[in-house]
């Protein structure tokens, strides 16, 4: 920022020491006998040093360009020709396509086109109708316009650039809230898994205790130990690499969802839940994906929709178990709303080989539906 700034202040600087020179030296620029002393004095001022905001402010710096061409033009009825005066005005106009906007590059290109017009018709070579001299501000003319064009150019390459950027930018975060969100659902199945597999090494382990079958018992024994202890091995790294060292807990599941929304509703956000359906039989990986769901979506609306109501309804059948959450937000929430939160979604749904369909809806606020599968027993 501070070497774009120096260097637009040595434009500025050096554009002024050039046009007081030549109106020092030159009794044609400036018409220092018919003019007057403060405009011969002030001319480099105003034509040059609004370059120094060529960037910040580039159409009012192109603006102030033109008035002082035009004014000296105007002022002493003839037009001054020489690089003082094309210096300034290639610079502001390149400046004003590619550091301004489109709707300030446009406009810098009309003030172009009419301040130009009026500088060629008080230049006494071009009213004289020389043919030569009409080719040459002719050039000159079309010059300007080809700057102002590699200015857009400029403009437009360093614009793609920069949406290139945010989208490599938006695809790193994307892929940095997936690994994440696996890895969460890594570790609470890996706190699943664990606890079930334990309940199976210590019900093997009494039974044969007791006496019953002690052989087949022995090996579903030595089997679960060994995948308990492999699977601790796999994905114990998990919890190294996110510095999570809790001990293993209970997940929660869809009995829990009602002090979720609880919570929710003590944050603000009016929540009803309803939950149809039994699901003790449910694999606990289940149901904690349904928890997850309705928890990220929740956070959601609380974050993106204010007051809005939201609505909960969990409906466990025998082949599945579908979630939908609505809220009644004041205008149809942007796609992507939610964040990173989708890519979850869609994470857990996919492990049981559900479907989700999140988006705003018609009459205003966003809805979220997903179908988890019950894999057969």
């Amino acid at each position: 920022m501070r070497r774009a700034l120096a260097l637009d202040w040595s434009i500025a600087l050096l554009g002024a020491t050039l046009t007081e020179w030549v109106v020092v030296i030159s009794p044609d620029v400036g018409n220092p006998v018919a003019g007057p002393r403060w405009l011969i004095v002030s001319w480099p001022l105003l034509l040059d040093l609004p370059l120094a905001w060529r960037r910040r402010a580039p159409l009012v710096s192109f603006l102030l360009v033109l008035a002082g061409i035009d004014l000296q033009a105007l002022w002493t009825a003839n037009s001054a020709e020489g690089l003082e005066v094309l210096f300034p005005l290639a610079v502001g106009t390149y400046s004003v396509a590619a550091y301004g906007s489109r709707r300030q590059g446009l406009a810098g290109l009309v003030a172009l086109i009419a301040g130009y017009a009026i500088f060629a018709a008080e230049d006494h070579n071009v009213r004289s109708g020389d043919s030569g001299q009409l080719w040459s501000a002719a050039f000159f003319g079309v010059a300007a316009l080809a700057i102002w064009f590699a200015g857009v150019w400029v403009r437009s390459r360093r614009e793609a650039g920069e949406l290139a950027g945010r989208a490599a930018e938006l695809e790193r975060e994307t892929a940095s809230a997936l690994a994440d969100e696996r890895a969460r659902m890594a570790r609470e199945l890996h706190d699943i898994v664990s606890h079930n597999l334990s309940v199976v090494i210590l019900q093997a382990a009494g039974a044969r205790a007791s006496g019953a079958n002690p052989s087949t018992l022995e090996k579903i024994e030595r089997s679960g130990r060994e995948a308990l202890v492999e699977m601790r091995r796999l994905l114990g790294v998990l919890r190294e690499d996110s510095g999570d060292h809790a001990e293993l807990a209970p997940q929660p599941g869809i009995a829990q969802l009602e002090l979720l929304a609880e919570t929710v509703r003590a944050a603000g956000l009016t929540v009803e839940l309803d939950v149809d359906g039994a699901y003790d039989a449910l694999p606990s990986a289940l149901e904690l994906s349904v928890y997850r769901i309705v928890q990220e979506a929740l956070t959601n609306t609380l974050k993106h929709a204010g007051t809005a109501r939201a609505q909960v309804r969990v409906r466990c059948h025998d082949d599945a178990v579908t979630v939908d959450v609505v809220d009644d937000g004041a205008a149809s929430s942007p796609p992507g709303r939610a964040g990173h939160g989708l890519v979850g979604m869609h994470e857990r749904v996919a492990l049981f080989g559900g479907s989700l369909q999140a988006g705003p809806r018609p009459k205003g606020g966003w809805a979220v539906h997903a179908r988890l599968p019950v894999a057969a027993p």
